[in-house]
């Protein structure tokens, strides 16, 4: 039996301008997902773990497709949700993209230590961010070779808030 495709984004971004830019982006690129968006890493784990209960009920969701992190953020920052989601077993797969405006070397390097799919720096025009937008399609939506990882719940997951 496969997995149905989960055809959602995750758009985790505090700022309503470059989440609307993002959005505004993706939908030239032509994605078609639905994007999901949570203002800080709070909301980010409240809605994975909605989403992992649900499927322990057997209800009809799935993980989404991607998530696309901003990292400096209020109340729980992109680098402590991105070690959140990598610590639990039932979401360390998901594929994970920052999208920031931070260049500094000592921010890539901390993403990566917490293995970050990879690390992308926000542009500041739609146009740059809808050719981002339409690398991110062809590479991590649509490329045929990407083996996507699959999500069971052989145990409960059973997660502490924070």
């Amino acid at each position: 039996m496969t997995q149905p495709i989960s055809r959602t984004i995750l758009l985790v971004e505090d700022n309503n301008d470059d989440a609307f830019l993002t959005m505004r982006a993706m939908e030239s690129a032509g994605i078609s997902h639905l994007i999901h968006h949570c203002r800080d890493g709070h909301e980010v784990i409240d809605y994975l773990q909605k989403i992992a209960s649900d499927r322990e009920k057997q209800q009809d969701v799935d993980f989404p497709d991607l998530v696309l992190l901003d990292l400096k953020m209020p109340r729980l920052g992109g680098m402590e949700t991105l070690q959140w989601i990598r610590q639990h077993e039932v979401f360390k797969a998901l594929i994970v993209l920052a999208l920031t405006s931070s260049s500094e070397a000592r921010d890539v390097k901390a993403a990566y230590q917490l293995q970050i799919n990879a690390y992308l720096v926000k542009p500041s025009s739609l146009s740059e961010m809808t050719e981002l937008a339409r690398a991110i399609r062809s590479f991590w939506l649509e490329q045929k070779h990407l083996i996507r990882p699959r999500f069971s719940f052989s145990t409960p997951c059973g997660m502490p808030k924070s």
